[in-house]
């Protein structure tokens, strides 16, 4: 063989294979999170569902990741009205993570707690921690998933300082910083 043709020899990759779904999702249970109630309304409906599979994409332009079960009763609602806005729950409002996370029925979901229509029509949360009013820029398929990304065109602050979140599968209260 020349010199100048050497061959070489790459090790084979290990074939990689995705953990089981129980033990992913026992170490999710871990991974604590803020919980949102994500509401739409438009040509599609009006609904609303429960999620904590939410973050920040990025600030220019402003951009919030959704992850939004393609089998659940939202999604074509959602698909259709192609905005809505995220509330991200204070503290002491489990009761509508819980009324928003199935145990209600849609129609009734919205009875509880006032709302009143953000700049895209989609319902905003009044006592939320914080209301993020989006446009959906895009739509991702990933597993059983949607994964929206969705620019922030509204933002609504009602002052709450604590914040629910959701860990180890319970409701635990966030507390911000003393000012002091």
């Amino acid at each position: 063989m020349s010199p100048c043709l050497r061959q070489e020899v790459v090790p084979a990759e290990p074939e990689l294979v995705p953990v089981g779904r129980q033990p992913y999702r026992d170490a999710m249970a871990r991974l604590g999170a803020a919980v949102n109630v994500v509401t739409t309304d438009g040509p599609g409906g009006r609904h609303g569902f429960t999620a904590s599979a939410v973050c920040s994409v990025t600030d220019d332009p402003p951009t919030l990741l959704v992850c939004l079960n393609r089998g659940s009763s939202a999604s074509a609602i959602v698909h259709a009205n192609r905005v809505l806005c995220v509330n991200t729950l204070a503290a002491g409002q489990q009761e509508l993570s819980d009324r928003f996370g199935g145990r209600v029925p849609p129609a009734e979901r919205f009875e509880a707690g006032k709302w009143q229509p953000g700049v895209t029509g989609a319902p905003v949360l009044l006592g939320a921690l914080a209301s993020f009013d989006c446009r959906i820029a895009r739509f991702v398929e990933v597993g059983t998933h949607d994964v929206l990304f969705c620019e922030v065109v509204g933002l609504g602050d009602e002052g709450a300082r604590e914040g629910l979140m959701y860990f180890l599968r319970g409701y635990h209260a966030l507390r911000g910083a003393s000012s002091d």
